[in-house]
């Protein structure tokens, strides 16, 4: 195991978290800075994507202009960016969380977004409910248990990042409900990312694979890879299970061979092989927090050391190549949500993926120039500030609705 330092809830947070963060990009010295504006950049984002009324998150904040000036407009609702969002706001002293939430807790918001996911028959959002209820509010309600159990064992398909959310899920449970209520939904949920775990050490989009269209079915993206590597790596510290951690190694290790010149992380690989199928969009939150948040659960978790690779996503958000803007606006509180190709939505991809279904590792001749990757999305996501939070800062010692600040 390869523990980071903690820092004790009654505790100068900013004065003891300097040296962890530190030491999680392996003594960068610039890291403290770099990572505290973003993370102080991502309260203020997420209080723009709070609706105190509903108690939920928005499904996006989007920079809008007009005859009065850009402005942002917060759109929709999300159940699962409301549990993702509980998750990264637990890790902030409570007298933060309330100046974010409109005087609530991340406790209260977790409790309330489970509530609301007793109706919900999507997996993603059930299992990020039971994920935050259990962390962020030390609960784990067993209807939200066995309702993850029943899709696990009735879906005839499940998206990828359900079935790892579901697992992570289940082990965040275990301390609360114990393991002979979650035992099974860990063996179910593991044994599925096992079976369709590639030999390249990547993931289809959907399990089973042949439920999509021949032309997709090889196809996964950053999150169906990131999500499956958290989860087999917090599971093998609840289990002991030696093969959940050499899984995580072995995606861990075909993401970051894959990593991009300047640090990106690509969006779409190939599940038989770990190729990159199409890299872009550039996604901020891969660069900035998703990356960061699973390579060094595997890291504690005793598994390898990818911090060099860690580092270099998320200086892109600084350096990025492809384009002049900027994509953290300290004006808005935001990372603009991605660099992506001047194009037609998706062809890029749709292209990309028709060729590599005929020839693995075929590339489409003369793509960057006729589809440059030169266009910011103006757009963030509450989840995307939230994991930013989740993964940079450390636990709270105690409750995180405890008033400790």
């Amino acid at each position: 195991m390869h523990p980071l330092p903690t820092v004790p809830a009654e505790a100068d947070v900013a004065a003891a978290w300097r040296p962890r963060v530190a030491a999680m990009l392996d003594g960068d010295p610039t890291a403290p800075d770099r990572v505290m504006r973003l993370t102080a950049l991502a309260e203020r984002g997420l209080a723009a994507g709070y609706d105190a009324g509903s108690g939920s998150f928005a499904q996006t904040v989007r920079g809008v202009g007009g005859g009065g000036g850009v402005r942002l407009r917060a759109e929709g609702a999300s159940l699962r960016y409301t549990a993702m969002a509980a998750l990264g706001l637990g890790r902030l002293p409570v007298a933060r969380q309330r100046a974010t939430l409109g005087g609530g807790t991340a406790e209260e918001l977790a409790l309330r977004t489970a509530q609301q996911a007793l109706d919900s028959d999507d997996p993603g959002a059930v299992a990020l409910a039971l994920w935050a209820a259990a962390e962020v509010a030390g609960s784990a309600p067993r209807v939200l248990l066995e309702r993850l159990g029943r899709l696990l064992r009735e879906r005839t398909s499940l998206p990828t990042v359900d079935v790892a959310w579901t697992l992570t899920a289940a082990v965040a449970a275990a301390d609360h409900a114990g393991r002979a209520d979650t035992g099974d939904l860990v063996g179910r949920a593991a044994a599925l990312l096992r079976h369709h775990h590639g030999p390249g050490g990547t993931y289809p989009h959907v399990l089973p694979p042949h439920t999509q269209s021949r032309l997709r079915a090889h196809v996964g993206s950053f999150a169906d890879q990131v999500y499956p590597l958290q989860a087999f790596a917090r599971a093998s510290r609840l289990t002991g299970e030696r093969w959940m951690l050499e899984h995580a190694d072995h995606t861990a290790a075909a993401i970051c061979a894959a990593q991009g010149p300047a640090g990106q992380w690509w969006w779409h690989y190939d599940c038989r092989d770990g190729g990159v199928v199409e890299p872009y969009p550039v996604y901020s939150v891969h660069q900035h927090a998703m990356a960061p948040m699973v390579l060094f659960d595997l890291w504690e978790a005793g598994g390898a050391d990818h911090r060099p690779s860690v580092r270099r996503g998320l200086e892109w958000l600084d350096t990025h190549p492809e384009v002049v803007e900027e994509l953290v606006s300290e004006r808005f509180g935001l990372v603009w949500r991605k660099v992506g190709r001047r194009e037609p939505r998706k062809a890029a991809r749709a292209v990309a993926a028709a060729v590599t279904s005929v020839r693995r590792g075929a590339t489409v001749p003369g793509i960057d120039r006729l589809l440059p990757p030169a266009a910011v999305d103006h757009e963030c996501r509450p989840y995307e500030l939230g994991w930013l939070l989740y993964a940079w800062l450390p636990p709270l010692g105690g409750r995180s609705g405890v008033d400790d600040a």
